[in-house]
């Protein structure tokens, strides 16, 4: 049993010390951001679209053609591949559908770039993307400046008010931009997720980005583990107002959850660290059944980017390379069985994604690190909500023939593109997933409370 619980005390959300109050001032003005961000006034779809693909570019411009081309595992894809997937969703989707005389830039891309899009067509298999030396990178950004001149053809008719071929279907267009546009900053996250995991493989541990000379990552203060209560109510989960989401976040519904009480902050590294020394990983009764096989089979002892060193110490792998391990930072690339492992350790629980959605709307500001930090591990499984129906199409592949096997994390990462969050984004990833920015927020069952 861990002793974070026992020397934790609760704290009422009004009763913060000078630095949880400090912090929870930058929390209120990052929630606000974000919220603001996501809100905002939109600005011309064609400098929107220009900047947005320019950021994939510059994801990948630090990478050799040769970084670009590899693939680490069969869940994660090349940046070459992300590059013209991407490409190919705006050609597919929308030129196809909406260009005056449309002709494909490559015939086969309808098929090398094809994901998972039954409706669309014949795939190549996805765990043998990084066999696709042909096409080059080169040819591959020549396919996205070509795409980008016809689909930006079409959208700056429209910023200018002019009539254009797509004028006929305008919702249809403007819904499929912006879902395209969604897409490619998933894809952004992608890449720098699946770079590291493939960097990390390499035994030289090369650094995805390098820190100035003589500089070093400071770890953060400390801050205490403080507990939130929240009383039993009916709530309600779900997009809603304006602005873009993905089907699987509607329809907006209620849900009744238990009294509950919401960890102030993320699992750090250290805490991590006691579990690890305490013989997290080799106690069976903390597990569950198929992540203790799993673990096993897997021979795992540590979070997936920690080294351990000779003289008993830990690094971690980061996109500046391998660095002192970080006391104080949030634990992240955990699996959900082990996030569930270490929950039921320290005598705490994981948030359902209810409860979660709820307590980082109302504790923005005292609450720390919903967004982010770290996506976060929910005892919820993928499932439709009630009413879901998918869009009809090769659209409607996007989410919905997901919905099994799979469990939902909330919030946002430090790989997340800062205007993708939002409270009812649902992330969804198979409980064995680690190379993603995936962490822990505790919770625990409380009393009804008088308030």
């Amino acid at each position: 049993m861990s002793p974070l619980v026992a020397a934790t005390p609760q704290a009422k959300d009004d009763s913060p010390d000078t630095d949880a109050a400090t912090a929870a001032t930058i929390d209120a003005v990052i929630d606000a951001a974000v919220q603001q961000l996501n809100h905002r006034n939109r600005q011309k779809l064609g400098d929107r679209y220009r900047r947005l693909r320019r950021q994939s570019l510059v994801i990948a411009e630090p990478l050799s053609a040769e970084d670009c081309c590899v693939q680490a595992m069969p869940d994660a894809s090349p940046v070459k591949w992300h590059l013209a997937h991407t490409t190919w969703f705006f050609e597919t989707f929308l030129l196809e559908r909406f260009q005056s005389g449309f002709a494909p830039f490559h015939p086969h891309f309808r098929v090398l770039f094809n994901s998972y899009y039954e409706g669309v067509g014949a795939k190549f298999p996805r765990a043998q993307r990084g066999m696709l030396t042909r096409p080059s990178l080169e040819q591959v950004l020549a396919y996205r400046e070509h795409v980008d001149g016809r689909m930006l053809l079409l959208i700056d008719a429209l910023d200018a008010g002019q009539p254009g071929s797509g004028q006929g279907h305008l919702a249809d267009f403007l819904e499929l931009l912006e879902l395209g546009m969604q897409h490619e900053q998933q894809h952004q996250e992608l890449m720098l997720t699946d770079i590291k995991i493939l960097l990390s493989l390499n035994p030289l541990q090369p650094a995805y980005q390098n820190l100035a000379e003589g500089m070093l990552l400071d770890d953060p203060a400390e801050l205490a583990l403080q507990w939130h209560h929240i009383d039993a109510s009916v709530v309600e989960i779900g997009h809603a107002g304006p602005g873009f989401c993905f089907d699987n976040e509607t329809p907006r519904h209620r849900q009744f959850v238990e009294a509950y009480q919401c960890a102030s902050r993320l699992v750090n590294n250290a805490e991590y660290l006691a579990f690890i020394e305490a013989g997290g990983y080799e106690d069976a009764s903390l597990w569950l059944a198929e992540g203790w096989d799993w673990k096993n089979r897997e021979a795992l002892s540590h979070p997936l980017y920690w080294r351990a060193d000779l003289d008993g110490g830990w690094h971690e792998f980061t996109e500046y390379g391998l660095q002192p391990l970080q006391a104080h930072r949030a634990a992240v690339h955990l699996s959900y069985y082990e996030a569930d492992a270490y929950a039921r350790w320290a005598g705490a629980r994981l948030l359902t994604e209810a409860e979660w959605e709820h307590a980082a709307g109302r504790l923005q500001g005292s609450g720390r690190e919903f967004f982010g930090v770290a996506w976060q591990w929910t005892s919820s499984s993928y499932a439709p909500y009630p009413g879901f129906v998918a869009a009809s199409g090769a659209v409607g592949e996007y989410n919905g023939k997901f919905m099994v096997n799979q469990y939902v994390l909330r919030g946002s990462s430090s790989a997340t593109p800062l205007n993708h969050a939002r409270l009812s984004y649902r992330n969804f990833f198979p409980a064995t997933a680690r190379w993603q920015v995936s962490g822990i927020r505790l919770a625990r069952q409380a009393e009804v409370s008088s308030e």
